[in-house]
């Protein structure tokens, strides 16, 4: 069975029976180590709170929709966190567990973040060529940024106050939740005002600068007061996709670099503007969202009303409100008329209308644009259908993004049965992965707070392998601290993953065969490979146990600590074939979880994303190589053609060259995983597994060698024919009958007479034997004329070529 219902608030779900019928589940009180035993997959599931057996909805197909970036600006090592774990996640699942897996990421290309940050960076770009132009004096600038500082200043002194007052007054009042979100919201605020002292340390150290320079020291303060001042006159809408399109290449760019997969499904919001109309349409429809100045809300109390349960992954505390803090999440930054619009201050936005300085479409309210959450449900409803077996993402959207998506799209797609406490209604999702918050010096990482690390400054430092490393050492859906603590010991881990292959690397180079006492099993041998047994064992529960990539990793090193402190035992001959096992099999999990991309049968790869620029320096050989190849061939083909004083011999010598440069496609860039292939605009190179391209060349040699065969048994036989024409050939005309016993009597030519039994012969054999006399003088005096009398050095030249052909077929036979 799989989930896929909703009790009332704060209930678990209810399984889903294909055939219609819905009933209610409640989360077993799991055995965990029971059902790890029984093989089962077992999934922190966010709407349940609780860790459950993983049962898709059909058989071991997997729909699984993940949230993709805002692309408005550069992203950062907190986002790295969440979709490197779930590339992680991913590859479990597809590459270990071996279901069939169907993966969407949707790029959010419109958002109040991207209006906002498209509009900054144009009005700052004008402001600059209003300067340089001269349409706006030196001192005029000076004085617009001390404007835009003093009312930073002041915008930021008032939202302390109001923090600090809400803050007494949930302390008062003894309301934790409250408390416990306004020592948050003032803890970044903290930061905010140390980020402006900064800016303004800047600001007067540029004070004597260049017209740029200024404003760059400036961007912060200056952005914020140009697109409260003229942001409304942003009329060139492309300006926010030209924007959004940057940034989105550039995330694109990024995972790759990370190693993370693509996914096989990637949508964008602004594609899918129709079918948002049309979704949207059918709940108001439905009578559970209302059009308001242009707007359109989904109503909480019609929702509810219908029997549905709002707020699943982060249920209210009883009778309280969504806070003004998870308003304004929800609803962005540029919110149309507030809650004067709304028929519930709860109630979140499906399509906002759009005001001056803001894209929009025509839709039946009026010109307007999606919501921020309505998009991320018509996209996957569409791709996957209305009922996703995954639905992630990282543990800020969780309220009110994913609240507020299961809401709206069960609104669409569900139906309730029953009344009462006996009601049911379809569920959108059946499990929700939310990845933990990735925090620095004790705060979430965040843009707002300018506490982040790009994910290219990141790769600066640090290799793809060594963040994913990072990654794998730390719960998926827990809280992790982004340190050089935390770095460090990825690197460390790296290295001694390193030390181990490379130690079983040089010991596979001898050959064990000849070790006399190779053979054998002692104690620590046993234990070695009884620690090998174990650490699989641990490894397959580990990632039985909700994807606990940390416990399987620990396991990994702890097999390599066991191998290391056997390799240290005293005059004892290693097993290479145990620690070979070994080595393999930490291979096969490390490519498991991206960390290794290579093909060997264990170690890292030499090259590649994993190397941070070792592939590219490796590209750049082969280029070079290749070239080499190209040029020498081109040149050697021109001689070719145009050799006139000695063609024989420039063409045997230029041959040759051709040859080895045949012998470097064919025979050496195979063996490091290069194909070279000639064409008409030049030659062209891929990289591909070496043992792969090796089997091809053996392949391919083996049927060379099958045709070549062929050909030499065929020559060996008209070898054979010619050597037996020679030896009768080397017979002297009269004596073609005398060494036969049929004849006792011949004439001078060697003309036969008289028949062994003593009669004549008959005058029409007589003229036979006459004839045969004639044709053997002509094909004996061709011979001697042909061997200028000496017919034997015909005869053995013939009998060393077909000795040579039977030793070249020999040596194909073997």
């Amino acid at each position: 069975m799989s989930l896929a219902g909703a009790g009332k608030l704060g209930s678990p779900t209810s399984t889903f029976d294909p055939s219609g019928r819905r009933h209610p589940w409640h989360p077993p009180a799991i055995d965990t180590s029971s059902e790890i035993a029984q093989g089962q997959l077992l999934m922190n599931n966010t709407l349940t709170g609780t860790k459950q057996p993983f049962i898709p909805l059909n058989g071991r197909t997997v729909r699984w929709y993940t949230c993709g970036p805002t692309v408005y600006d550069s992203s950062h090592v907190g986002h790295a966190r969440t979709y490197l774990s779930l590339d992680i996640m991913r590859r479990i699942m597809t590459d270990y567990f071996h279901y069939n897996v169907l993966y969407q990421v949707n790029v959010t290309d419109i958002d109040d973040k991207i209006i906002v940050r498209a509009r900054q960076n144009l009005l700052l770009e004008n402001l600059t060529n209003d300067v340089t132009s001269n349409k706006l004096s030196l001192d005029d600038l000076k004085s617009l940024i001390q404007t835009a500082v003093q009312e930073a200043q002041d915008k930021a002194a008032s939202k302390k106050v109001q923090i600090e007052a809400a803050l007494k007054e949930a302390t008062e009042k003894s309301d934790s939740r409250a408390r416990v979100e306004q020592e948050e919201l003032l803890k970044q605020h903290q930061v905010k005002q140390k980020n402006l002292a900064a800016d303004v340390t800047k600001i007067q150290a540029a004070d004597n600068a260049d017209a740029k320079t200024m404003i760059q020291a400036a961007k912060s303060v200056l952005a914020d007061k140009l697109d409260r001042e003229k942001g409304h006159e942003v009329t060139d809408h492309s300006v926010f996709l030209k924007h959004a399109r940057y940034y989105e290449r550039e995330f694109m760019e990024d995972m790759k670099a990370l190693g993370i997969r693509e996914p096989d499904v990637l949508t964008r919001v602004t594609e899918y503007i129709p079918q948002i109309k049309d979704f949207i349409a059918k709940i108001v429809d439905r009578n559970m969202a209302y059009e308001s100045n242009g707007s359109v809300y989904l109503s909480l109390d019609a929702f509810t009303a219908s029997g549905h349960n709002y707020r699943k992954l982060s249920p209210a505390v009883a009778g309280t409100e969504t806070s003004a803090a998870e308003l304004a999440e929800s609803e962005g930054a540029l919110a149309s008329g507030g809650d004067s619009e709304k028929r519930n201050t709860n109630d979140f936005a499906l399509w906002k209308s759009s005001k001056p300085g803001e894209p929009a479409w025509e839709s039946p309210w009026g010109p307007g644009r999606p919501g921020w959450h309505i998009e991320c449900s018509v996209v996957a409803s569409d791709i996957l259908g209305e009922n996703l077996d995954i639905h992630s993402g990282g543990e800020d959207l969780k309220f009110p993004h994913h609240d507020n998506e299961l809401a709206q799209s069960e609104a669409c797609l569900g139906k309730c049965i029953g009344t009462g406490d006996d009601q049911e209604c379809h569920q959108w999702v059946n499990y929700f992965t939310h990845t933990g918050h990735l925090s620095i010096a004790g705060l979430k990482m965040s843009k707002s707070l300018k506490n982040f690390i790009t994910i290219r400054q990141a790769l600066g430092e640090n290799t793809p392998r060594q963040l994913r490393i990072l990654f794998l050492m730390q719960g998926w859906d827990q809280p992790m601290n982004y340190s050089d603590q935390t770095v460090d010991d990825a690197r460390s881990k790296e290295n001694t993953f390193k030390a181990f292959f490379r130690e079983v690397e040089a010991l596979s180079r001898n050959d064990y065969l000849d070790d006399e006492i190779g053979w054998r099993m002692l104690d620590q041998d046993r234990k070695l490979a009884d620690a090998l047994l174990d650490t699989q064992q641990k490894v397959h529960e580990s990632l039985l146990d909700n994807f606990n990539t940390k416990d399987a990793m620990l396991a990994l090193m702890s097999v390599i600590s066991q191998a290391n402190v056997y390799l240290r035992i005293p005059d004892v001959k290693p097993a290479v074939l145990t620690l070979k096992s070994i080595a393999v099999y930490v291979t096969q999990i490390l490519k498991v979880f991206g960390v290794v991309t290579g093909n060997d049968d264990f170690g890292f790869e030499t090259s590649g994303a994993g190397e941070g620029d070792d592939g590219a320096a490796a590209n750049a050989v082969i280029d070079v190589l290749v070239s080499f190849r190209e040029q020498v061939r081109n040149e050697a083909l021109a001689a070719v053609k145009a050799s006139k004083d000695d063609p024989a011999a420039a063409a045997r010598a230029i041959q040759s060259i051709l040859q080895n440069c045949d012998l470097l496609r064919d025979e050496v860039m195979p063996t490091v995983g290069v194909r070279v292939e000639d064409r008409a605009d030049g030659s062209r190179w891929n990289r591909e597994d070496p043992a792969t391209m090796m089997k091809e060349i053996q392949e391919k040699k083996a049927k060379e060698a099958a045709v070549k065969k062929d050909k030499m048994e065929k020559k060996l036989v008209a070898k054979d024919k010619e050597l037996k024409k020679l030896q009768e050939s080397m017979v002297a005309p009269d004596q073609l009958f005398r060494k036969t016993e049929e004849y006792k009597e011949w004439d001078d030519r060697g003309v036969p007479t008289v028949n062994a039994d003593g009669s004549e012969v008959s005058k029409g054999q007589t003229k036979k034997l006459t004839k045969a006399i004639d044709k053997q003088k002509k094909l004996y005096d061709d011979l001697m004329a042909k061997s200028e009398g000496t017919p034997q050095s015909l005869l053995d030249a013939v009998e060393a070529e077909i000795k040579t052909i039977k030793e070249g077929i020999a040596a194909l036979s073997i």
